[in-house]
Protein backbone atom coordinates (compact mmCIF):
# COMPACT_ATOMS: atom_id res chain seq x y z
CA UNK A 1 0.00 0.00 0.00
CA UNK A 2 1.53 3.30 -1.13
CA UNK A 3 2.06 5.86 1.75
CA UNK A 4 0.60 8.97 -0.27
CA UNK A 5 -1.96 9.35 -3.29
CA UNK A 6 -4.09 6.67 -5.28
CA UNK A 7 -4.15 3.30 -4.27
CA UNK A 8 -2.30 0.41 -6.58
CA UNK A 9 -5.36 -1.41 -6.91
CA UNK A 10 -6.78 0.11 -9.99
CA UNK A 11 -3.45 -0.53 -11.69
CA UNK A 12 -2.44 -3.98 -11.43
CA UNK A 13 -3.09 -7.09 -13.91
CA UNK A 14 -4.64 -10.32 -12.06
CA UNK A 15 -1.23 -11.09 -11.06
CA UNK A 16 -0.26 -8.31 -8.93
CA UNK A 17 2.19 -7.32 -11.56
CA UNK A 18 2.31 -3.12 -12.04
CA UNK A 19 0.70 -2.32 -15.80
CA UNK A 20 1.31 1.21 -18.03
CA UNK A 21 -1.71 2.25 -15.45
CA UNK A 22 0.74 2.57 -12.98
CA UNK A 23 2.37 5.52 -14.36
CA UNK A 24 -0.31 8.06 -13.37
CA UNK A 25 -0.55 6.50 -9.73
CA UNK A 26 3.51 6.66 -9.79
CA UNK A 27 3.75 10.32 -11.34
CA UNK A 28 1.20 11.44 -8.77
CA UNK A 29 2.91 10.23 -5.98
CA UNK A 30 5.89 11.90 -6.89
CA UNK A 31 4.68 15.29 -7.70
CA UNK A 32 3.14 15.00 -3.94
CA UNK A 33 6.23 13.81 -2.32
CA UNK A 34 7.78 16.70 -4.60
CA UNK A 35 5.51 19.35 -2.94
CA UNK A 36 5.69 18.15 0.94
CA UNK A 37 9.78 18.11 0.60
CA UNK A 38 9.86 21.60 -1.28
CA UNK A 39 7.63 23.19 1.58
CA UNK A 40 10.10 21.39 4.10
CA UNK A 41 13.23 23.05 2.53
CA UNK A 42 11.18 26.76 2.56
CA UNK A 43 10.50 26.01 6.24
CA UNK A 44 13.82 25.26 6.87
CA UNK A 45 15.33 28.01 5.14
CA UNK A 46 12.89 30.70 7.01
CA UNK A 47 14.07 28.51 10.29
CA UNK A 48 17.55 29.65 8.88
CA UNK A 49 16.92 32.94 8.41
CA UNK A 50 15.52 33.55 11.94
CA UNK A 51 18.57 32.19 13.81
CA UNK A 52 20.89 34.17 11.33
CA UNK A 53 18.86 37.39 13.09
CA UNK A 54 18.94 36.11 15.98
CA UNK A 55 23.02 35.67 16.29
CA UNK A 56 23.53 39.02 13.54
CA UNK A 57 24.73 40.58 16.98
CA UNK A 58 23.73 43.95 14.65
CA UNK A 59 26.04 43.13 12.22
CA UNK A 60 24.38 44.81 8.99
CA UNK A 61 25.76 42.35 6.34
CA UNK A 62 24.77 39.43 8.51
CA UNK A 63 21.30 41.51 8.97
CA UNK A 64 21.16 42.18 4.92
CA UNK A 65 21.70 38.25 4.16
CA UNK A 66 19.05 37.31 6.86
CA UNK A 67 16.57 39.20 4.87
CA UNK A 68 17.74 38.10 1.90
CA UNK A 69 16.99 34.62 2.90
CA UNK A 70 14.12 34.97 4.86
CA UNK A 71 12.69 37.18 1.69
CA UNK A 72 13.41 34.28 -1.22
CA UNK A 73 12.39 31.52 1.26
CA UNK A 74 8.89 33.39 1.41
CA UNK A 75 8.67 33.72 -1.91
CA UNK A 76 9.39 30.20 -2.83
CA UNK A 77 7.05 29.01 -0.35
CA UNK A 78 4.20 31.19 -1.92
CA UNK A 79 5.13 29.82 -5.32
CA UNK A 80 5.00 26.58 -3.86
CA UNK A 81 1.58 27.15 -2.75
CA UNK A 82 0.41 29.17 -5.89
CA UNK A 83 1.73 25.93 -7.88
CA UNK A 84 -0.53 23.37 -5.95
CA UNK A 85 -3.32 25.56 -6.24
CA UNK A 86 -2.94 26.02 -9.93
CA UNK A 87 -2.79 22.60 -10.41
CA UNK A 88 -5.57 21.26 -8.32
CA UNK A 89 -7.64 24.04 -10.27
CA UNK A 90 -6.08 22.92 -13.69
CA UNK A 91 -7.05 19.23 -12.57
CA UNK A 92 -10.42 20.39 -11.62
CA UNK A 93 -11.09 22.31 -14.82
CA UNK A 94 -10.27 18.84 -17.52
CA UNK A 95 -11.99 16.79 -14.63
CA UNK A 96 -9.27 14.98 -13.45
CA UNK A 97 -9.99 12.83 -10.05
CA UNK A 98 -7.67 14.23 -7.74
CA UNK A 99 -6.46 12.26 -4.38
CA UNK A 100 -5.09 13.79 -1.44
CA UNK A 101 -2.37 12.68 0.26
CA UNK A 102 -3.01 9.68 2.40
CA UNK A 103 -5.59 8.40 -0.32
CA UNK A 104 -8.65 10.37 0.69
Amino acid sequence: MPLIGESWEGCLSKEGVATLGCIWVVLQNIINVAFILSGVVALFYIITAGIKFITSRGDTEAIDSARKTLTFAIIGLIFILLSYFLLNFILDSVGVKITKPGGN
